[in-house]
């Protein structure tokens, strides 16, 4: 993929606008930038420029310092607070040479002084730096403005994709299960062992279609959760049950990888404020990620931990190879995934989604090595 190019700036002449009380000042200016293709504008005050930048939006403003109504350090701390002109760039003029004075200017945000009288070959050589500056910072803007459009376009495109994609799935899906229940009528002696082979093919279609549908439901709900726009269904839940719940579901499963799973929690209802459905996922995915990448005859652990009434710890804590220092910054990123394993599924959405769904819940979300060997992920809300 060619790197991301902002189109090259429109060739406008760099509007220039001096703000100065004396009208011969400016003459002097102009005359010095003559043979520049700049266009100059004037003010005579402060107020009267603020006004005026509503319309000519410069890229360089020269200032005086010493001016009635209201002095240049004054405007120049006015346009460096104003989110709309503080990048624009403020050369002062002033006929104060002590270093006291000149470091108040630049205090104030100006980006460049000049002293009187103005010397021409100093004047354009500061200017042409501090447009160059302007043309820079307006590059970087335009180059952020296009890299925000191509990830909404992106975005949009990936919420349009997963949409469309739940009707088919849930097609596929039902037309397997309807045959699986044919299936089951179908009794003839002769045919017993083609059976068999189809129902086995049947059963692992239907576990990769749950698993793509299971995908497509986290990359919706990673979305809304991404945008701000899903609101969490709070609820008195009884952790103990969801730990157990969840623990029961993945012990089959856990079986067949040869693992001992283990629930710690206390054996009492364990009562706190949280989305059930969203944090039963969390639980859910942490412990699908353990039992992955454990190897035979380990051992993986769900232990809850109430901190108090509104505080509690949940983690899930594995055998596995670990994950390396410098993996753990960017593990919870989207489609980040580590470390790659042969013949494991692995989609980069899990982490993030347990990320997304604790830190929804004003909670935190982090890993620690587990000794002597594998990795402890653990949550607090």
């Amino acid at each position: 993929m060619s790197p991301l190019v902002p189109p090259p700036m429109p060739e406008t002449a760099p509007v220039i606008l001096v703000i100065d009380d004396q009208i011969d000042n400016f003459d002097v200016i102009e005359m010095l930038l003559s043979r520049e293709e700049y266009d100059l504008f004037y003010s005579s005050s402060g107020p009267r420029a603020f006004s005026l930048m509503e319309n000519i939006h410069p890229d360089l403003i020269i200032l005086d310092v010493m001016m009635p109504e209201m002095d240049g350090i004054e405007v120049c701390r006015r346009l460096k607070n104003n989110p709309q002109s503080q990048h624009i760039p403020v050369l002062m003029v002033t006929a104060l040479n002590t270093k006291e004075d000149l470091a108040r200017c630049l205090e104030e945000g100006a980006d460049d002084y000049l002293s009187k009288p103005i010397e021409g070959v100093e004047l354009k050589a500061r200017v042409r730096s501090l447009l160059r500056v302007k043309r820079q910072y307006d590059q970087l803007q335009n180059l952020i403005q296009l890299r925000e459009e191509a990830l909404r376009l992106r975005e949009d495109l990936s919420k349009m994709i997963v949409h469309d994609l739940r009707n088919p799935l849930a097609g596929m899906l039902l037309g397997v299960e309807v045959a699986l229940r044919y299936l089951d009528q179908f009794d003839q002696s002769e045919f017993s062992a083609l059976k068999k082979k189809v129902i086995k093919k049947l059963h692992q279609v239907l576990g990769s279609g749950r698993q793509v549908q299971q995908m497509v439901e986290d990359l919706l709900l990673m979305a809304k959760l991404e945008s701000g726009k899903m609101r969490l269904n709070l609820g008195e839940t009884d952790l103990y049950k969801l730990c157990l719940e969840s623990f029961q579901g993945f012990q089959e499963i856990a079986k067949e990888n040869r693992l001992h799973l283990q629930v710690d929690a206390p054996k009492t209802p364990q009562y706190f404020q949280v989305d059930a459905p969203i944090l039963r996922r969390v639980i859910d995915n942490l412990l699908s990620n353990a039992i992955k990448f454990s190897p035979p005859d380990a051992k993986v652990v769900l232990k809850l931990e109430p901190l108090s009434e509104r505080h509690f710890r949940l983690s899930v804590a594995d055998q596995g190879p670990g994950i390396k220092p410098e993996d753990r910054e960017k593990i919870f990123d989207k489609f980040e995934i580590g470390a790659f394993k042969a013949h494991k599924s692995q989609t980069g959405l899990g982490l993030a989604f347990c990320k997304l769904a604790v830190e929804a819940h004003q909670g935190s979300l982090g890993l620690m090595d587990n000794q002597p060997k594998g990795t402890i992920f653990w949550l607090e809300i």
